[in-house]
């Protein structure tokens, strides 16, 4: 079966799909370089992967150390308050006993005078 020659394409037919097919390229060329722009390299990638592990790392050093600070200030504020309320029991018994042993000693004298030991 043969083509008869008024169904080939004319040179200018010919030109304009060349022409066509040659801005699509560059247009999809275009956008493969936007993409590829936004690409990094695994060398990068990897470098900023150590580089936030490293980060983290130092970040969590931190926060135990806080941590153990924390600790340490509520183990010394649990101490003082365990050494506060004995200071404030140990004054509440000499204040106790700096009013009742006189208060004792004044009744005690009182009932040895009221009896009226023999002269």
């Amino acid at each position: 079966m043969s083509v008869p020659p008024s169904a080939e394409p004319t040179l200018w037919e010919l030109h304009r799909a060349v022409s066509q097919l040659r801005e699509d390229l560059r247009g999809d060329l275009a956008q493969l370089a936007a993409r590829l722009d936004q690409v990094v390299t695994q060398d990068v990638y990897r470098a900023d992967q150590r580089a936030l592990d490293q980060r983290i790392s130092q970040l969590e050093a931190g926060l135990s150390g806080l941590r153990g600070e924390h600790d340490q200030g509520l183990d010394r504020s649990e101490q003082q308050r365990r050494e506060d309320q004995a200071q404030a029991a140990a004054t509440r018994r000499l204040v106790i006993s700096s009013f009742v042993a006189p208060l004792l000693l004044m009744a005690i004298q009182l009932w040895i005078v009221s009896r009226g030991a023999p002269p």
